[in-house]
């Protein structure tokens, strides 16, 4: 599916375009336009290649997935992968949806495999009859990634409200499970790290101009999306040390119950040997033992184990191990 608009400027919209005088209308400077494609298919994939001439590596991996953020430059035009990052509802984990720009001095393509609602926010606000944006295509490509990267401040803030809650499992209730969320976790702030912390070397390409798409003003405006990357880009790094940080406190406050456990293992180890060693020399059977006719030898054999044990118990509490 795919949906064709040119711009003639002061808001003159034009929709129904013929496909095929492409080739014709990206030649004239006067307009500006953008092709969007949704789950392209081969007649999209044609189009890429005969109307606009694109070379066969960038058009290969605008249809290949898990291509790695990138910007690469042909001459009169950049080739860009985006990324745009959004959380589940139920599940919680990070999903990721690329997003390939074919950048040119008046048109710009958009290829993607899914529904993006930053596109469709963007083209609202393109269309809008009192738009902020200029009809060129530096303030469309800049309000695009705006959108994109704004979208990923409302993930971190998930992520930091996990990191509270995790915090929270371990150090207020001990929470064995927090453990395997605190790995989920990483792993998606990895995945997230992957997607974004490139991105900044996309943006600093665009900011040198090699091409002339960027006006001195559209690198201003690209200049505050590549600060928002960087500030997500330290966020997510932060938070990976936040976990780094829990994870250690979490074993070692595991290490720590195991260690009271075996200290309190011990130590009833200890009582309990003590009593039975006065059992068992009471439990010989010798003819001539002391005590062994006594009236109160039973109660003297226990009197005994107990003076025994509350002994050690003392001992232990002087020494401080309970």
């Amino acid at each position: 599916m795919h949906e064709l608009i040119v711009s003639h400027g002061r808001g003159r919209f034009q929709t129904s375009v013929n496909p095929q005088d492409i080739s014709e209308l990206r030649d004239n400077p006067g307009i500006t336009l953008w092709l969007d494609l949704t789950a392209p298919n081969a007649e999209d994939i044609e189009l890429l290649r005969e109307e606009f001439g694109f070379h066969p590596l960038a058009i290969e991996d605008a249809t290949r997935p898990h291509q790695r953020p990138k910007v690469d430059s042909y001459g009169r035009y950049y080739f860009v992968v985006f990324y745009c990052v959004d959380v589940g509802p139920e599940t919680k984990q990070f999903c990721t949806t690329p997003i390939y720009l074919f950048i040119g001095q008046n048109y710009l393509v958009t290829v993607h495999n899914e529904p993006i609602a930053a596109i469709q926010d963007t083209l609202r606000r393109w269309r809008a009859p009192e738009s902020p944006l200029e009809q060129d295509v530096g303030s469309l490509v800049y309000a695009l990634l705006d959108a994109v990267v704004d979208d990923y401040f409302p993930v971190v803030d998930q992520i930091a409200e996990r990191v509270d809650e995790l915090e929270d499992s371990i150090f207020g209730n001990f929470d064995e499970r927090a453990l395997e969320d605190i790995f989920q976790l990483k792993k998606d702030l990895l995945q997230m790290r992957r997607v974004v912390a490139p991105e900044r070397d996309v943006l600093n390409v665009m900011l040198r101009r090699e091409i002339p798409v960027f006006d001195q003003n559209d690198v201003t405006y690209l200049q505050d999306v590549y600060d928002h990357i960087v500030r997500t880009t330290d966020a997510i790094d932060t938070y990976r040390d936040l976990l780094s940080s829990a994870l250690d406190s979490f074993l070692s406050m595991q290490s720590n119950r195991l260690n009271q456990i075996v200290k309190v293992l011990t130590i009833t180890s200890i009582v309990l040997m003590s009593s039975a060693l006065v059992a068992g020399i009471y439990g010989m059977n010798f003819k001539y033992m002391p005590e062994l006719e006594w009236r109160y030898g039973y109660a003297w054999a226990l009197g005994l184990m107990v003076a025994i044990a509350g002994g050690t118990f003392a001992f232990f509490r002087r020494i401080k191990w309970l």
